[in-house]
């Protein structure tokens, strides 16, 4: 055979090599396409970083790195964020990524009329400049010792000018671009040709599969239809650590299981009743038995591997005695009935909610528990405050400030907070915010979360460790701490 001969048939193998795809199970279907204007964690789960990016990004450590902005400089009196773009870089339309159009995503997410959930996060911001088109900068009303944080979230990802079609047609500039959404069924990137970074992506395609069933998920692995599920059960996680076929990786993450109340219906809005609940709830029963090891106990907002955590699950000890008590000086000697609403779509919080049913059920509150679609607990627990009790985990925001700032002034009307405030937790949040030195920002943080312990605004439960399983030869998938999968160096041997 000639050399010509064989270099082009080798060039024909290559063509008509399978490309490399990676298939993953998630349980939950995302409501929409675009974080900027829905809240729900699952997008910024499978999207963030990889088909949408920052100015800024967050490693696995929670060490901060430039993404689209290579460097950046901060004022010394911390009012003016200078970032210095990429050059060349592009969004999936062939847009240009320039300082403009950054500006331009800022200005939309700021705007009433977009409905960004977090808008609060960007009240701060006086002005926004682009002075060439590499450059932009940020102008603060008054220092916010979490503004760099905040722009590596999620919420603060770059969109090209005048989409308004993201929900169902996303837009970014990360390794991957949007191909295809099957409701019901999958969501389908494909590798972006024009990324900006050499060799990456490593992945030809990446394909969400919805299968809600923990078991499905598990027999679709086993059977090789998917490579890797994301968000596996700790049940079926600790039947898997010894199968030689499989890798089961776990890691501590930026998220906190919580009771929520409602603290505008009675009796919730009574600190004994909210005492109370937080007495009854044993969890460490809860890790045993619902986690299976794969979680830690938490007293406050804050996850444990968050800077400026302090522990304060020794404010409310498991205790059904005084809790039995409270509940009597509350005028409830009999106890009391209510809903404990759950989202059927996570598995790990309806199994929680039945543990905590036979746990209250000890003290005398009796709980009907409702269990509804992802949707339904969008719209009628978190947008209309429609509910008793609620099991949800709540993503943090890898810093204090803007975790917080649902218990602060600035939402009101949050899900959980229509019926308490405190001013004292308002000028601390305040004054965290504004305080750069650690040190003090440990005692400001340490401060408000006595407070939310102490108050018992929701009985904390404990931090989900974040666990997939994947088959040998799956490499690379990063898992970030603020509830991200991350696969752009992810490869399929």
């Amino acid at each position: 055979m000639s050399k010509v001969m064989f270099a082009f048939l080798m060039l024909a193998l290559v063509v008509a090599a399978p490309a490399a795809e990676l298939v993953i199970a998630v349980s939950t279907e995302p409501p929409g396409l675009d974080p900027t204007t829905n809240s729900a964690g699952v997008i910024k789960l499978l999207l963030h970083h990889n088909l949408y990016e920052n100015l800024v990004q967050v490693d696995e450590t929670g060490d901060l790195h430039g993404q689209i902005a290579s460097a950046w400089e901060i004022s010394p009196d911390g009012l003016v964020y200078t970032f210095h773009l990429r050059e060349g870089i592009r969004f999936h339309d062939g847009t240009p990524c320039d300082a403009d159009a950054v500006r331009k995503s800022f200005l939309r997410t700021m705007d009433p009329q977009t409905g960004h959930p977090h808008r609060e996060y960007f009240a701060g911001v006086d002005a926004i400049e682009s002075p060439d088109g590499r450059t932009v900068r940020f102008q603060l009303r008054a220092p916010d010792a979490s503004f760099l944080t905040v722009l590596a979230l999620g919420d603060s990802v770059i969109v090209p000018p005048g989409r308004e079609d993201l929900a169902g047609n996303p837009v970014g500039t990360g390794p991957f671009r949007f191909e295809e959404w099957r409701p019901g069924y999958s969501l389908r990137l494909v590798r972006w040709s024009d990324y900006y970074l050499p060799a990456l992506p490593v992945l030809e395609a990446l394909t969400f599969r919805f299968i809600t069933d923990p078991a499905a998920q598990l027999a679709a692995l086993r059977a090789g239809d998917v490579d890797l599920v994301a968000e596996v059960v700790p049940e079926i996680a600790a039947t898997l650590t010894q199968d030689p076929q499989l890798r089961v990786v776990s890691q501590p993450q930026d998220l906190v299981q919580i009771l929520a109340t409602n603290t505008a219906r009675a009796p919730f809005s009574d600190l004994r009743v909210r005492q109370a609940l937080a007495h009854a709830v044993d969890r460490e029963q809860l890790i045993s038995l619902v986690y299976y090891g794969f979680a830690s106990p938490v007293g406050s907002h804050l996850a444990p591997s968050v800077p400026y955590y302090a522990d304060m699950t020794w404010v409310y000890p498991y205790d059904p005695a005084t809790a039995r008590d409270l509940l009597a000086a509350a005028g409830y000697p009999r106890g009391f009935s209510a809903t404990l609403t759950l989202p059927g779509n996570y598995p790990q919080h309806v199994r929680t909610g039945e543990l905590l049913a036979a746990q209250l059920g000890e003290v005398g509150i009796r709980l009907e528990l409702q269990i509804v679609d992802w949707g339904t607990w969008l719209d009628r627990v978190y947008g209309q405050a429609d509910y008793d009790l609620t099991v949800v985990a709540q993503i943090g925001r890898l810093d204090p400030a803007p975790i917080l700032r649902a218990y602060g002034p600035d939402r009101p009307d949050y899900y959980f907070r229509r019926g308490w405030s405190s001013p004292e937790l308002d000028e601390l949040l305040r004054r965290g915010i504004a305080v750069a030195d650690p040190d003090e920002r440990q005692r400001i943080y340490a401060a408000a979360q006595y407070i939310l312990a102490t108050e018992a605004v929701n009985v904390f439960l404990v931090a989900p460790h974040q666990i997939l399983v994947q088959r040998a030869g799956v490499t690379g998938v990063k898992i970030l701490p603020h509830y991200v999968l991350d696969f752009t160096a992810a490869a399929k041997g």
